[in-house]
């Protein structure tokens, strides 16, 4: 118990004797004279009557009873519960995810984690734009979120994975079957670019092949790009990860210099992570280990 003073004076009062308390109690009598003594004093009033053969409480002592026993009664359930998020047998974790993370991994990794852990809830949350994602993980809005190295707050991150980031052109570009698509097409060709809030991993891209691109359309919509690409209004840059099963007709290939992204799960700390959140992080780690 947190509050043995607490329990000491509760059950004096229930078995009528400083000597039965200690024994239910595992006190020695004076101990548990003791911790009566000191709860007296705290709260100012005497609680108990002592009597040669026993104890009873004073009109006070009765009157505080019902209210100790609530708070012993609450610090129980505490432990309880404490013990019970410990052995994940309750509480939730909520995951934030961008597009490909959600759709590529998260199926799969909830899977097992609700096969493991059926008693803890997953609450998912879609975002794909990097800087609120952070500040999401950062302040407690979520748990854990899947990220691209490197973040700009102060997260424990775990690296997963690396991603090729790759063009993808219309399946009849004149490019669509070549080995790479050159840095002279990157910077001469219409660009249909994936704007996904204030941080873009594309642009490293771009950085490493030396070109700037003619952008023509920016939108921030994975799967609009892929339309506009698919109809022939440009190339664009996608993570290999939001490629599989696309639902557009599609031919990828790597730029002239290949270029990828990190993706790592980030929390606030995995020190003050609770049980289930270091769990999630475990579970989805081996599942990428296994299955990416």
């Amino acid at each position: 118990m947190a509050n043995q003073k607490y329990e000491a004076f509760v059950k004096v009062a229930e078995t009528g004797s400083f000597k039965e308390a200690a024994g239910e109690l595992g006190y020695t009598q004076a101990g548990v004279s003791y911790l009566v003594g000191a709860l007296e004093k705290e709260l100012g009033m005497p609680l108990l009557v002592r009597d040669y053969g026993g104890a009873h409480p004073t009109a006070d002592g009765a009157d505080l009873l019902p209210w100790v026993q609530e708070a012993c009664g609450a610090d129980r359930r505490l432990a309880a519960r404490a013990a019970e998020l410990r052995h994940l047998e309750g509480g939730s974790v909520r995951v934030a995810a961008f597009t490909s993370t959600a759709i590529q991994w998260l199926p799969g990794m909830a899977r097992e984690f609700e096969r493991l852990h059926p008693a803890v809830d997953l609450d998912i949350v879609c975002m794909d734009d990097q800087d609120r994602l952070e500040e999401m993980v950062w302040d407690g809005e979520a748990d854990v979120g899947f990220a691209v190295l490197p973040v700009k707050r102060a997260l424990h991150a775990v690296p997963l994975a690396r991603d090729p980031l790759l063009v993808v052109v219309a399946p009849d570009h004149p490019l669509a079957g070549a080995d790479r698509f050159p840095a002279s097409a990157l910077a001469g060709e219409p660009y249909v670019r994936l704007e996904s809030g204030v941080h873009s991993e594309m642009d490293e891209l771009f950085r490493r092949n030396g070109v700037e691109p003619r952008a023509r359309f920016t939108i921030d919509s994975d799967y609009a790009v892929m339309s506009l690409v698919s109809a022939g209004l440009g190339f664009s840059v996608l993570p290999a990860l939001i490629l599989g099963n696309a639902p557009f007709p599609l031919a990828s290939l790597p730029p002239e210099v290949p270029t990828d992204r990190e993706i790592a799960l980030c929390m606030r700390s995995e020190e003050t992570a609770s049980a289930a959140t270091r769990t999630f992080a475990e579970v989805a780690e081996g599942w990428v280990k296994r299955e990416a």
